[in-house]
């Protein structure tokens, strides 16, 4: 992986390109929350990749239309990539042509927290892990089509599917 001189990556074919925002900084996550899983920021940086550390740890960004998960339709349990914890479920899956996988709702509320972002001059909802507190997308409410409303448009590289549910 290079740094390039905006703060964005470029990487070995087949590796997940990553964002930073803005544009050559990166925004630790952070909380005044305690967080059941708990690691030294080396710890974390041992665990995961690269890649999986600036969207996780970092709150970094894929592009859109890159991850693994955008165009899946595999039956199963999205899971933090960081520390297991059930996130999400297939059939709460729906393509929203954003560019990122998108899921009207968490297999249970408490299995997610939701912070206000105010980062890019906009004004957001970032999601995170309840469990690590790992940065794993936002929430948008533009999604008429589903049951919620809802759009939890989360980074592919911080999720890891368990096909079948199991």
């Amino acid at each position: 992986m290079t740094v390039l001189p905006n703060g964005n990556t470029r990487h070995a074919a087949g590796a997940v390109p990553i964002m930073r925002w803005p544009f050559g900084k990166e925004r630790p996550v952070d909380s005044t929350r305690s967080y059941p899983v708990q690691k030294s920021d080396e710890d974390w940086r041992q665990q995961l990749s690269p890649e999986e550390y600036a969207v996780l740890r970092r709150a970094g960004t894929e592009r859109p239309g890159t991850g693994e998960y955008n165009a899946t339709t595999t039956e199963g349990i999205y899971a933090c990539r960081a520390c297991g914890a059930e996130l999400f479920r297939s059939e709460a899956k729906f393509d929203s042509h954003c560019g990122w996988p998108s899921f009207y709702q968490p297999t249970s509320e408490d299995n997610v927290e939701l912070i206000e972002d105010r980062t890019m001059g906009m004004r957001r909802v970032e999601v995170r892990c309840a469990t690590c507190g790992s940065h794993l997308g936002h929430v948008f409410p533009d999604a008429p089509q589903t049951p919620t409303g809802d759009r939890y448009c989360m980074n592919s590289v911080s999720l890891k599917l368990v096909p079948g549910g199991g």
